[in-house]
């Protein structure tokens, strides 16, 4: 892997990484298909066809629900649903935190209840790496776990630690597998991840910490899971500077169109979230003007594209008034017109961030953007479209 920064414009970076499966231009936005497909009836050829760099997929959905071994067999991730561009994979981390009330965490990992059949499931983080190992993504995230946002202070130092140790664990389990020769991928990544609540000085000393181990990119996690967005952004503010400037920063999770300007703006260049899709499948679209809901009766005879100017397949060839029509009728086409014009109009304005960023004029691109979008509201946590 080679992680290259092209430009800087303040904290904003514009880099390039070199992976096994192509190169990614960042800043980037990676859609998310949490059980190897986007929700919406969206393909890989579609996919490509809109711009989209990195698909992300869940280790602890696709554990369960056909099985990795399974995947393994067919030769990995990227043969099984025909994606040749980068993968990142989920730890399941982030479902020890949603399955709060399923699981027992312990210092060997988690064990749980499986949320399809209820089947006892241990994971630990030899187990998450040896997963992600039998998919064979391009990046794979460490296992870790993630503390509530209210969780006292007592509580997340002591999750943190552990999630320290459960990185080194990851390391080196990582080594092994990359060593084996019947491994799926044997240059697979691994991804570090920040944690700490809202606590600047847990954050800022466990972002010190992982920085000495030499991963390959890290992470921003555990925010976006109901803090403000005043929150997040103070935290990013402290952490960000404290992590390697020259690996892929990444914030888990976020977010809306407004986050990821703010982000960027804080030295961000990875994000992903589910708001674009499951916007788009509840007739929610993202426009320059701010958002639609089109299910609103004013775009009933609307002969007007979702947004004037958009190359998206849905404005290319669809009214307004029409879709609307497919949305009222449950049609599934509607949900994925709205799907593929909302992940477009995301993978679009990480490209213009990133023609921004190189012309060193992202101040007052973010700012127009902001100001034509009339901001948005809380952050809100996005592992999984589920």
């Amino acid at each position: 892997m080679e992680y290259k920064i092209l430009y800087k414009d303040g904290r904003a970076k514009r880099a390039e990484m070199k992976t096994v499966h192509g190169t990614v231009q960042t800043p980037v936005f990676m859609n998310v298909g949490t059980v190897g497909a986007i929700k919406g009836a969206v393909s890989t050829d579609d996919l490509k066809e809109i711009g989209t760099q990195v698909e992300l997929s869940n280790t602890y959905h696709l554990h369960v629900r056909t099985g990795d071994k399974l995947i393994k067999q067919f030769g990995g991730l990227h043969k099984f649903m025909n994606w040749d561009r980068p993968i990142l994979t989920d730890s399941g981390g982030f479902q020890v935190f949603s399955l709060s009330g399923l699981r027992k965490i312990k210092e060997e990992g988690v064990y749980f209840n499986s949320h399809i059949d209820g089947r006892k499931i241990f994971m630990g983080p030899e187990e998450s790496m040896q997963i992600q190992s039998n998919l064979g993504s391009t990046i794979a995230m460490a296992f870790d776990e993630c503390p509530s946002s209210v969780a006292s202070r007592e509580y997340v130092q002591a999750s943190v630690d552990r999630t320290t140790r459960w990185l080194e664990r990851c390391r080196e389990e990582m080594k092994r597998l990359n060593a084996q020769p019947d491994t799926v991928n044997r240059e697979q990544l691994l991804f570090g991840i920040n944690h700490g609540a809202i606590y600047e000085d847990i954050r800022i000393g466990h972002a010190k910490t992982i920085s000495k181990m030499e991963l390959d990119g890290y992470a921003v996690g555990g925010l976006a899971v109901g803090e403000t967005h005043e929150e997040m952004y103070r935290i990013l503010d402290a952490v960000v500077p404290h992590l390697p400037e020259d690996k892929p920063t990444y914030l888990m999770g976020v977010g809306t169109p407004a986050n990821i300007l703010e982000a960027v703006d804080r030295g961000v260049d990875f994000f992903d979230c589910v708001y674009p899709t499951r916007n788009g499948r509840h007739s929610h679209v993202y426009t320059n003007h701010g958002k639609m809901n089109l299910l609103n009766a004013k775009y009933e005879l609307d002969k007007k594209p979702i947004e004037e100017g958009c190359g998206c397949p849905a404005c290319r060839s669809y009214s307004r008034a029409y879709i609307r029509h497919l949305l009222k009728a449950k049609e599934m086409l509607g949900m994925r017109l709205c799907t593929l014009h909302n992940l477009y109009f995301y993978n679009t304005m990480m490209k213009e961030i990133r023609d921004a960023i190189e012309e060193h004029r992202y101040a007052e691109y973010k700012a127009a953007k902001l100001a034509g979008m009339e901001g948005s509201g809380r952050a809100t946590s996005t592992a999984s479209d589920e």
